[in-house]
């Protein structure tokens, strides 16, 4: 494990050390400056609306993208061409970013595909007239963006559920069919519960993938996007730019300390359970 080691080392936590060191300095003449970057970010107006969107971005994201690959991972693991099946929905994570963004600004944009199909569709029905909503300039923004991570990361979710599943004994659902029990009861008793360490690694995954979907939202609609897709990657961005390390290694520092503790709950609840 030593390689493996001295990687981590050289590559993550001594530059992480350095960025801790940076966050209780001035960006310019390199003073002490003692917690006063973080009360400035703390303060700071932009980082709290990136915190707020974050956050609200995971906590739906995570829940919609578990239970969709489930609901599609179960069925699949019933069908002998599962395999091949499975193949299909990774295709997302295979294409490129930029592809994918010209795909969403096609579909989304004022005068993009939906837009005409609702205007198409008000022609025929007589109920509306022309719509031309501009959905990555509204709240919309922020429903665009979760259909965009949820289409991208459902491929893998999908593929870690049937692992799991496929690694339960057909011994305990055959003696529970036996017994008795419908297909919700197999599911709700002896599945998930043998599903706990596959579920514990795609929460862990698709939570640090939810912090990832900065790429999309950037080149969809720039480094200062509509107020409900500002994520804290924005915030970053912006900083670095603009030469402000001090306030960006604070907010590093603040970000990086969340996501180990809500790792390190995580694994304490399942441990527990």
């Amino acid at each position: 494990m030593a390689p493996s080691f001295l990687g981590i080392l050289v590559f993550v936590i001594l530059p992480f050390g350095d960025v801790f060191r940076r966050s209780f300095t001035t960006a310019v003449t390199g003073k002490f400056a003692g917690i006063e970057n973080y009360s400035t970010v703390f303060h700071n107006q932009a980082f709290l609306t990136a915190v707020k969107n974050t956050f609200r971005f995971t906590l739906v994201c995570i829940p919609l993208l578990v239970l969709i690959g489930f609901l599609i991972a179960w069925p699949l693991s019933r069908l002998k061409n599962a395999g091949l099946i499975k193949s299909v929905y990774l295709f997302p994570l295979a294409m490129p970013t930029a592809t994918i963004v010209m795909v969403w600004k096609m579909v989304f944009y004022e005068r993009g595909f939906l837009n005409l199909l609702l205007t198409k569709v008000g022609e025929w029905t007589g109920l509306w007239g022309e719509i031309h909503t501009d959905y990555l300039g509204t709240g919309a923004a922020f429903w665009v963006l979760v259909g965009s991570y949820i289409w991208k990361n459902t491929g893998y979710t999908v593929v870690l559920w049937l692992a799991g599943i496929w690694g339960i004994s057909s011994e305990l659902t055959d003696a529970a069919r036996v017994d008795g029990a419908g297909s919700l009861q197999r599911i709700w008793y002896i599945i998930l519960p043998n599903l706990k360490g596959t579920l514990y690694t795609i929460v862990i995954l698709s939570f640090l993938n939810s912090f990832k979907i900065y790429r999309e939202a950037y080149l969809v609609a720039g480094a200062y996007p509509h107020r409900s897709i500002y994520l804290l990657q924005h915030l970053f961005n912006n900083w670095f730019v603009n030469l402000e390390f001090d306030k960006m290694a604070s907010a590093a520092v603040c970000t990086g300390a969340f996501l180990f503790l809500v790792i390190l709950l995580l694994q304490r609840v399942w441990d527990r359970e």
